[in-house]
């Protein structure tokens, strides 16, 4: 089958409604585990689910509400992992945003964004460091932006899951990013991981507990977190999926950590994405889920098994933190031990302040305009080169997000950053 067509025929398959992954693994998966090697899931539980079950499960899924599913998700199969052996399952990533665009002719062009460079910025990499391509970026859950969020701003035919899921996809083919890292993603196994599985990428997802789509009728299963990672870039070394803490009680929120070796420096990369407890009144809740973080984080770039050989290793965190840089989570990470520094802020003159917002809806409650999303880097060990700019209120439109011409209430952040020369290397 040639490329185009096979571009069509996985198309069309996401025109159709699935709700899970073939049934042919049944490991059940536990939110707190680390797994070396190539990184494909938790480690499992004691428990196995068989074909029977699964199926009743997926039924469910498509249905119910109830909060035992959130629990019983955890048990549903995981497809098969990609296999190199079979090259036909590749796509042309330039047919496939043609699809796309064909797709979605009748709606509004997306925002142009420009990757953008500022004098603080370090130069251009050396041929032998090529830049990796970082991507943030909260989806929005489909059970959530049609029955819960309450955009009333956004018509609901615009929010339609045949259509907007080909905006989120064009979104993604137009940067290609290297690292992909999303928040409420409840289409995980019938869309995003079958489709950038043959775009070259691995991915990993991790459900929140007691997800609030689960709330919504019909629903796909819960949200969770999903971190995708290029398998021609890099080579997994270690994959933990964290369920966060605050006050040493477990909370609702969830971090995937991937640990991955780049194929071209041979210098080792930590990324991390996170998705933070929301609404005002939770501050404290952000507060300590970020400080259960960054412990976890210290420990896991710094002990033997996830170390670089040269040391500790580099570390980038991406998320949707739900809160303004004035809260005290944000305080916590740019005064951590880790010496991080937000990216975003190099776009701002003084090279300090975060973008004027990354969010911009309109619910009952009124008009929300807020920065929640974050790139964190590590500066003594990674430099930016360039980042995607922010679209100007004219280029978002009267209605805000999200809209005909782009599919989430949250705007995607985008960097592109590289190793900085190690001391020894110079010698």
């Amino acid at each position: 089958m040639n490329p185009a067509r096979r571009c069509s025929a996985l198309l069309g398959q996401m025109c159709a409604t699935s709700l899970v992954a073939p049934l042919r693994t049944t490991g059940a998966r536990n939110c707190h585990s680390v797994v070396g090697g190539d990184g494909a899931g938790s480690q499992p539980l004691s428990g196995t689910a068989g074909s029977g079950s699964a199926t009743a499960l997926s039924v469910m899924g498509g249905s119910s509400s109830s909060r035992l599913f959130s629990t019983l998700a955890q048990s549903l199969p995981q497809p098969e992992p990609y296999s190199e052996e079979n090259p036909d399952l590749d796509l042309d990533p330039d047919q496939l945003r043609k699809e796309c665009e064909e797709i979605l002719q009748h709606r509004p062009a997306r925002p142009h964004r420009d990757l953008v460079r500022s004098t603080c910025m370090a130069p251009c990499s050396h041929k032998y460091n090529p830049p990796i391509r970082i991507m943030q970026w909260n989806i929005l859950a489909q059970a959530l932006g049609e029955g819960k969020d309450g955009f009333v701003r956004c018509p609901l035919d615009a929010l339609n899951w045949n259509e907007r899921k080909y905006l989120i996809l064009e979104e993604i083919l137009t940067h290609r990013p290297d690292v992909l890292c999303l928040q409420e993603v409840d289409h995980y196994y019938d869309t995003f991981q079958p489709i950038l599985a043959r775009l070259g990428y691995q991915g990993s997802f991790l459900p929140k507990p007691w997800s609030p789509c689960l709330d919504v009728e019909p629903n796909n299963g819960p949200d969770g977190c999903a971190l995708f990672y290029r398998r021609s870039r890099f080579m997994p070394k270690a994959t933990a999926h964290l369920r966060l803490s605050a006050l040493m009680l477990p909370t609702n929120q969830v971090a995937i950590v991937q640990t991955l070796c780049c194929r071209v420096t041979g210098r080792w990369l930590c990324v991390a994405v996170t998705h933070l407890k929301a609404r005002s009144g939770w501050e404290r809740l952000r507060s300590a889920q970020g400080a259960d973080l960054l412990q976890s984080l210290c420990s896991i770039t710094s002990r033997g098994g996830n170390r670089a050989p040269s040391g500790t290793t580099p570390l980038v965190v991406c998320g949707d933190f739900n809160a303004e840089p004035s809260e005290d989570v944000y305080k916590r990470f740019s005064c951590s031990p880790l010496g991080l520094t937000s990216a975003y802020t190099l776009l701002s003159s003084d090279g300090h302040t975060e973008p004027p917002y990354t969010t911009w809806k309109v619910r009952p409650s009124g008009e929300s305009r807020s920065t929640l999303d974050y790139i964190w880097y590590t500066p003594a060990a990674l430099s930016i080169e360039s980042l995607l700019d922010i679209p100007s209120e004219e280029q978002i439109g009267p209605d805000r997000l999200p809209s005909y011409h782009y599919p989430s209430d949250h705007l995607s952040l985008l960097c592109d950053l590289s190793f900085r020369e190690e001391p020894h290397r110079l010698l």
